[in-house]
């Protein structure tokens, strides 16, 4: 997260250009997408992807073999689609958007290592999101029956699954929480604790600050909010020394303050709503 000139924490480009309304580019050639089923050679390079072994698989060999490219716009697949095939995100940033009242609503947006699409895991489900990138990647696709042979040959890779399904709903359970406010600013920070006790937690400090990448985009997905006021909040909290923006990174020197502030965000609504 990244400020700009003007000195607003402005997401990088690539956010900018996703936070368009307009329509999404054409669905990705689905030939570029090889069936994987039936290869346990390339299983075998699959399971050590997923969990780095002593000898590390060809990366051009798995993207030659399971990988689909895709550029800025390409829809990987649509809301309503069957669902046939899981990804793995190698390379790029993906974006998850579902139609609510017929107005699109950003979801999530993906980083490398993320497994998406996952209701191929059950047979007939159809999506339930859209998923469009936001730039030039790669994923491998992984059909029904490759992923099941995958899991039940590397306990590593279920668990990773596993791990992953369990922090979706960690962060559907959060957002339920953060839609449940009422005040713009109680939300963004609200959303900036959640996150700062993710990072202390990941990184096992006993401080009293964090640091964590995200960007504008991604924090009015956590939050329900337009990227514009996610900006604007974002800067009232470095103004009032909240936070720092620094290096694409969200610094938050005093976790306890911002918890104070979040109370008395909250005793503030509770004011008005008594008015």
């Amino acid at each position: 997260m990244t400020s700009s000139p003007e000195g607003d924490g402005v997401a990088p480009d690539a956010e900018r250009e996703a936070s368009s309304d307009a329509e999404p580019a054409a669905a990705a050639d689905p030939a570029r997408s090889p069936s994987v089923a039936g290869a346990p050679e390339e299983l075998d390079d699959l399971a050590g992807r997923a969990e780095p072994a002593e000898s590390v698989p060809d990366p051009e060999r798995l993207r030659a073999r399971f990988g689909r490219p895709f550029e800025a716009g390409d829809v990987i697949f649509r809301e309503g689609e069957p669902g046939t095939e899981a990804y793995l995100l190698e390379e790029g940033r993906v974006r998850l958007i579902k139609k609510v009242r017929g107005a699109e609503r950003s979801l999530m947006v993906l980083k490398p290592g993320d497994l998406f699409g996952e209701s191929a895991l059950l047979g007939g489900a159809a999506r339930w999101s859209t998923a469009i990138a936001l730039s030039r990647g790669v994923a491998l696709t992984l059909d029904q029956g490759t992923l099941q042979n995958l899991v039940e040959r590397n306990p590593a890779v279920a668990l990773r699954i596993i791990k992953q399904l369990v922090g979706r709903l960690r962060d559907a359970e959060d957002q339920i929480e953060i839609m449940m406010l009422t005040d713009t600013q109680s939300k963004v920070v609200n959303a900036l604790l959640k996150l700062a006790q993710q990072s202390r937690a990941a990184s096992g400090s006993s401080s009293n600050g964090a640091s964590f990448a995200i960007s504008p985009m991604e924090l009015s997905t956590r939050v329900g909010l337009d990227v514009d006021t996610v900006k604007r909040a974002v800067q009232q909290l470095r103004e009032g020394q909240y936070l720092r923006v620094a290096d694409e990174r969200l610094e938050i020197p005093d976790i306890d303050a911002l918890r104070r502030l979040f109370s008395l965000l909250g005793l503030k609504d509770e004011i008005r709503g008594e008015q």
